[in-house]
């Protein structure tokens, strides 16, 4: 089969062109030099020349700060873009894969998300990826939205090699621990993505690595796999200044996973272990 990625530039669409190949279909990999998602034209123009069997689309604005400052360009990408592939995709009768968010819920309680729960978006990123799945479904029957956190891979920035690179200039480092999520391995994610793709059951998932954690507890067992001796010191996100605000609650219930015949990732502990052991 032939898929076209968007993003593929970023940490997953890298990654889904890796397990694409691995599994013998063609990835179609193309990024805003090949497509700019917000140009309707050239959107219609790429997706109808690659003749491919599907979109996952992983190209996204994922700048939660900037997004507060310049909305327009935040909104303009994750919403209208992804409605532009939507529009596309249903003119061809082509099943479309969107990477969403935890940030769509309001990050309340404790109690884990449930893909069926109502969104409230805490910030401008949270609700342009929100307007996204709005688009996806306004257009759509065969999609999958799949909604993730915190995540990490190999090609681009992430916490983890913050972390890292905080080690190389300080041996103190301080941390939020009122923020409770799952980190999310792009190299897993993409396994489930091409398998999701291989099948028609579509719908809304959450994915993420198994286990939750705060960023403090993060940023501990980065440092004890890799060996650093670091001080870690744990704060509100009140302590932490940041423009948009950030959910204190990214636990996500996967039981669909199971409900639909999918394989859920491995735990976020096992997945830091071989990512460490790639980029070291």
């Amino acid at each position: 089969m032939r898929f076209l990625v968007t993003g593929v530039k970023g940490q997953l669409g890298h990654d889904v062109m890796e397990e694409l190949a691995l599994r013998g279909h063609e990835g179609v990999g193309v990024d805003v030099e090949e497509m700019d998602i917000t140009d309707e034209q050239a959107v219609d123009r790429v997706i109808r020349q690659s003749q491919a069997d599907g979109v996952i689309h992983c190209a996204a604005y994922t700048a939660v700060d900037a997004a507060e400052d310049e909305p327009g360009v935040c909104m303009k990408v994750n919403a209208e873009g992804t409605e532009n592939i939507a529009r596309v995709c249903q003119e061809l009768d082509l099943p479309m894969m969107y990477i969403s968010t935890d940030y769509v819920f309001d990050g309340e309680g404790e109690r884990p998300w449930e893909p069926q729960d109502p969104c409230d978006p805490l910030n401008v990123y949270g609700k342009s990826k929100y307007l996204g799945e709005v688009a996806v479904q306004k257009y759509l029957e065969k999609y999958y939205i799949v909604r993730i956190a915190w995540v990490f891979g190999t090609n681009g920035k992430n916490f983890i090699k913050a972390m890292l690179n905080k080690a190389t200039t300080t041996d103190k480092v301080t941390v939020v621990n009122d923020q409770v999520g799952s980190p999310t391995y792009t190299r897993d994610l993409a396994v489930l993505v091409v398998d999701m793709m291989e099948t028609d059951r579509y719908g809304i998932y959450h994915a993420t690595n198994e286990g939750i954690c705060t960023w403090y507890e993060f940023a501990c067992e980065i440092f004890a796999q890799a060996g650093i001796a670091m001080e870690v010191a744990p704060i509100s996100a009140d302590e932490y200044p940041a423009k948009a605000k950030r959910p204190h609650n990214s636990r996500m219930d996967k039981s669909k996973l199971d409900e639909e015949g999918f394989r859920r990732l491995p735990t976020w502990q096992d997945a830091l272990k071989r990512y460490l052991e790639i980029i070291s």
